[in-house]
């Protein structure tokens, strides 16, 4: 997932984004097995990394058949994620009151693009899920090293802060977004690329239940336009190459996943309070 799509929709859309074709397997037989799951595996692997990004900043996680939520503070929010095409009526209402709850920003996410939440009176809007099959990766053109010591998760994390417009985390406080526990939750990995000596890219992956997926894919304002974002995507799809990797993609980002191997399989709909 790159995360939030800046340009919303404004009314409550069904059915997946036109500009997504159908990729099912059902409809494509020549089509990896792996885009008949698409949804589920984002979702899943969404609730892996919400998960462990809720642990590492000590906020709350609940944990329902149909819906994940971490609950942070008034800067942080609250993450729902959808986990279930069917969520049952006393989901539905639980999900509406954590909704409500936070004094913070509120964020759902419903890979399904199945359950209408237009009561919670968010804008929403969708963004293309897209799968790559395993495969051979590319050697990245220019240094991307796996965060290992604290400098280099405090360089990632402005970048993604400054990347990605999160006024929700300024002033800026080490740590906030990017715990130093984050790197030591299950299968998580932050990566960092390295242009003439400086921090220009950030992004982090997770695997989980045999696949991975991508996040927070970001590039410092002062290196756009040099290839950096590649770099990123490439030396973090390194070590996942034997694995189907999902990512949530905005529409600026798809044509880089695109030429990456990534395929558009199906939409994802997000509601916002922002």
């Amino acid at each position: 997932m790159t995360e939030l799509e800046p340009s919303v929709a404004n009314s409550w859309q069904t059915t997946p984004d036109a500009r997504v074709e159908d990729r099912s397997g059902q409809d494509h037989p020549d089509a990896p097995a792996a885009f008949d799951d698409a949804a589920t595996r984002q979702a899943r692997n969404s609730a892996a990394f919400w998960t462990a990004t809720g642990n590492a900043r000590g906020h709350e996680v609940i944990r329902r058949r149909g819906f994940l939520a971490v609950l942070g503070d008034e800067r942080a929010g609250a993450r729902i994620l959808l986990q279930e095409p069917d969520p049952d009526a006393h989901e539905l209402a639980e999900l509406t009151e954590l909704a409500g709850r936070p004094t913070g920003p509120v964020d759902v996410e419903d890979p399904f693009s199945s359950t209408d939440l237009s009561h919670l009176g968010m804008r929403n809007w969708q963004m293309p899920i897209m799968v790559r099959p395993p495969g051979p990766v590319p050697a990245p053109a220019m240094e991307v090293v796996r965060v290992r010591r604290a400098h280099e998760l405090r360089a990632a994390e402005e970048i993604v802060i400054e990347g990605f417009g999160l006024t929700r985390f300024t002033p800026y406080r080490p740590g906030e977004m990017f715990p130093t526990t984050l790197t030591e939750q299950p299968g998580v990995d932050v990566f960092l690329a390295v242009l003439d000596g400086e921090p220009a890219g950030a992004g982090v992956t997770v695997v989980h239940d045999g696949s991975g997926s991508h996040y927070w894919v970001g590039t410092a304002a002062a290196h756009r336009s040099r290839g950096v974002g590649r770099a990123v995507m490439l030396g973090s799809l390194a070590p996942m190459s034997n694995l189907t990797v999902t990512l949530t993609a905005s529409r600026l980002g798809r044509p880089l996943y695109e030429s990456l191997g990534f395929t558009a399989v199906t939409s994802s709909t997000w509601w916002s309070s922002q």
